[in-house]
């Protein structure tokens, strides 16, 4: 029995960057081996362990045979005969195809650390097109990495195509579409991976509602980038900055301008009421990758509010109130500083705007404390029930964020 640490591990080491999880290959075992010696069996697709002291995965050694559409549509074969530079070839991008030794030897046949030196997502072999979510794995690889200066390998490009115009993306479940997203979007560079989903005509397939946006232009006086995709491009990667790791305001940042793919060409580069438009989209896309409902309900509220965030100082007491109230902000009050975090990303995904500082985020909160103050328990000692109690209680928030305004 061989033991190799293999994949993000190794990679992330080669780059100097904080390693993750640590996966390892088991050469010339068997499944009993590994049980005999105290491992637990976690696998069912294949055989999958956990180290019975550190809890970290242990995978046979492996190959994978195409059977069927999909992701899902693989023969898997793991016996003490298949080598590891058999399971290595089975593996994404060469990057990922690099195994170490106990030893601290790297065992690399398909030179990812060169790819890793030359800054290349490169795959291992042509096996590569039958799993289509490795189209979704490179973009998100992508959002991690562009930092670094990464590019994706030509042929790796037009594979990539290829896979995109063969119809096989259709057949990934929209819990892995979400997986890969919502890892991209707390990425440093979101960004890079509708790019990528886009430079290889994926984006039309996977995220429609998004790609849509692109070749749509806003007003150049507001909007230097004009063209509304890039916008969505340069928000997410706003929101980035702004809430590093946090799929849940970039999740917002991304839906944020749906509604201006539905504009009437007739009346570019203004969009009116885009804000009403964007609400269906984003409950579509959010429907049909199954997205969590937080997520759905912050993009949703995002999506119809953000112009009101905008223009805060000119909403009257009342309104912001309502506001507020529509967000469901007295409910659940982390909602507010999201919407504040999203609507700021907003401002700033224009260029030149990167760091104008946007005082409506603080407007928002400030209002909203001055609101949250108002004690419930005070309108009851006054013995108002029922009905009054809540209208008294919207009078009373009403009244503190008027103060807070003057």
């Amino acid at each position: 029995m061989q033991i190799y640490l293999v994949g993000g591990a190794v990679r992330d080491r080669l780059l100097g960057l904080a390693p993750g999880d640590r996966d390892h290959v088991v050469v010339g075992a068997t499944a009993q081996d590994l049980l005999d010696a105290g491992f637990k069996q976690v696998g069912r697709d294949f055989p999958v362990f956990l180290h019975p002291d550190t809890g970290e995965e242990y995978a046979l050694a492996r190959t994978e045979r195409k059977s069927g559409k999909g992701y899902t549509g693989f023969v898997v074969h793991a016996e003490p005969t298949v080598t590891l530079e058999e399971d290595l070839r089975r593996r994404d991008f060469t990057i990922n195809a690099i195994a170490q030794a106990a030893d601290g030897q790297l065992v690399d046949p398909f030179h990812g650390a060169a790819d890793l030196n030359a800054r290349v997502l490169r795959h291992v072999s042509d096996a590569f097109t039958e799993d289509p979510l490795r189209v979704l794995r490179a973009a998100r690889f992508m959002a991690r990495f562009a930092a670094l200066g990464f590019r994706i390998a030509p042929e790796t490009l037009e594979l990539m195509r290829t896979m995109a115009s063969s119809g096989e993306l259709s057949a990934l479940v929209p819990e892995r579409v979400w997986q890969e997203l919502s890892k991209a979007l707390r990425s440093a560079a979101p960004s890079a991976f509708l790019r990528t989903l886009r430079d290889c005509n994926a984006l039309a397939v996977v995220l429609p509602e998004v790609d849509a946006l692109y070749g749509v232009p806003q007003r150049a006086d507001y909007h230097p980038e004009v063209d509304t995709g890039i916008h969505c491009e340069l928000v997410c990667n706003a929101a980035a900055r702004l809430a590093p790791g946090d799929d849940l305001v970039g999740y917002a940042a991304l839906c944020h301008d749906l509604g201006k793919a539905l504009t009437p060409a007739a009346e570019w580069p203004r969009h009116i009421m885009h804000e009403q438009r964007g609400v269906a989209p984003t409950q579509a896309l959010s429907e049909r990758l199954k997205v969590p409902t937080e997520h759905r309900e912050l993009a949703v509220i995002c999506a119809r509010e953000h112009l009101n965030i905008h223009r805060i100082d000119e909403l009257k007491a009342a309104t912001v109130h309502d506001l507020i109230a529509r967000c469901d902000g007295f409910r659940k009050p982390a909602r507010i500083a999201q919407l504040a975090a999203a609507c700021t990303a907003d401002a700033r995904g224009r260029p030149g705007f990167e760091e104008t500082p946007y005082p409506q985020a603080d407007r928002l909160q400030q209002l909203f404390s001055s609101a949250l103050a108002v004690r419930s328990d005070t309108i009851a000692a006054q013995g108002i029930t029922g009905p009054a109690f809540g209208e008294a209680l919207r009078k009373a928030r009403i009244a503190a964020i008027a103060v807070a305004k003057s």
